[in-house]
């Protein structure tokens, strides 16, 4: 297969990350018999300094003109002073919208070496946590009317949905969850909304389409509860765009090693952005001592949802469990630092075992 790949390196530990993505990409492309091609692009605090804006149509085109998009991190306090609207980090929303990418998947893994990082207690995550939250992005409370009365006294915003926005983030779940457990757990709050009967409504005839996933409900405030209460419960939660918000960033923290987890954004087709959902930390930038982990395993839901590449995603996530079981941790998750390896020889060791 040829795939065709925006870079976009970002700031600070940005390009560090991505450095060692890519070559563990091509070292899967070169055991498989695949071939990549790479454009990078700016985006964000880098794009600034070299343009005036956080991202430029040029760039835009660019990664639009790609099979997919691999991203490292952006922003900065060196980029505080400019005004809100130009912050980097609007290049990540100039990104979402300007590709069409309405589908985040964030998956939250824990693994059986980290488990001692996890806030929950060992009887709870003893036998293992791997959940996926996938989340409406375009639609909801925070894309809806909102405003103030005249006198200012009273505030509204409007949470709307339409079939077809649930429709498609719904396959999207139901097609993730066949490459999983086969279980798709729809968080809502239909005893109260509206527009969670809609989707339970919308969600239960779509679910009609893929026999083999059963499908549950769940409100919201009690999957709260249950993701630190029995978190290993979960395999796919589907869910809108506010509660996902809250979900996922819960569901990264019962982990315990936000350095290690992947995200991705997706649209109807097989392209999506992929990217590690931790910041740019440019205090360590260039100092090889970044956790490259999670942008590898971005690289690896890139190889699975946009080109359906599933043994090779699973050659690299196999190599990364075997780098932890072996022990090797880069600063971040190493309990002794001085025992730590760098983000390049983190790299090598990943690539090292993909064969």
């Amino acid at each position: 297969m040829e795939m065709h790949i925006a870079l976009v390196p970002g700031d600070g530990i940005g390009p560090d990350i991505v450095r060692e993505a890519v070559r563990v990409l091509d070292r899967v492309a070169e055991v498989y018999g695949h071939s990549i091609t790479y454009k990078e692009i700016d985006a964000g605090g880098v794009s600034i300094d070299k343009h005036n804006v956080p991202l430029t149509e040029e760039a835009l085109a660019a990664a639009a003109a790609s099979d997919a998009v691999l991203l490292g991190a952006v922003g900065g306090p060196k980029w505080d002073h400019v005004p809100g609207n130009l912050r980097p980090e609007k290049a990540l929303l100039g990104l979402r919208s300007g590709l069409g990418l309405f589908c985040n998947l964030r998956p939250a893994v824990i693994y059986p070496e980290l488990a001692s990082a996890s806030p929950l207690k060992p009887s709870v995550i003893s036998d293992g946590v791997d959940l996926l939250v996938v989340r409406e992005l375009t639609g909801g409370i925070y894309f809806g009317e909102k405003g103030r009365s005249d006198d200012g006294n009273a505030a509204y915003d409007i949470m709307r949905y339409s079939v077809d926005e649930i429709s498609r983030i719904a396959r999207k779940a139901f097609e993730a969850a066949r490459l999983r457990r086969k279980h798709v757990t729809l968080v809502d709050k239909a005893n109260v909304l509206e527009t969670s009967r809609l989707w339970r409504e919308t969600v239960s005839r779509v679910a009609e389409e893929y026999p083999d996933v059963t499908l549950d409900y769940m409100y919201v405030d009690n999957a709260s509860m249950q993701l630190v209460r029995d978190p290993k419960h979960f395999d796919v939660l589907l869910t809108e765009n506010m509660f996902g918000d809250i979900l996922s960033d819960e569901a990264s923290m019962i982990t315990g090693s936000i350095g290690m987890l992947a995200s991705a954004s997706l649209r109807d087709d097989s392209f999506g952005m992929y990217e590690p959902i931790h910041g740019s930390a440019p205090d360590i930038a260039g100092q090889d001592i970044a956790n490259p982990i999670a942008t590898v395993l971005s690289a690896a839901m890139m190889l699975r949802y946009s080109f359906s590449l599933e043994k090779e995603a699973r050659a690299i996530e196999d190599a990364v469990s075997s780098v932890l079981a072996d022990g090797i941790r880069t600063k971040d998750i190493a309990g002794d630092s001085s025992a730590a390896v760098g983000t390049h020889e983190c790299g090598s060791e990943i690539l090292r075992r993909i064969k």
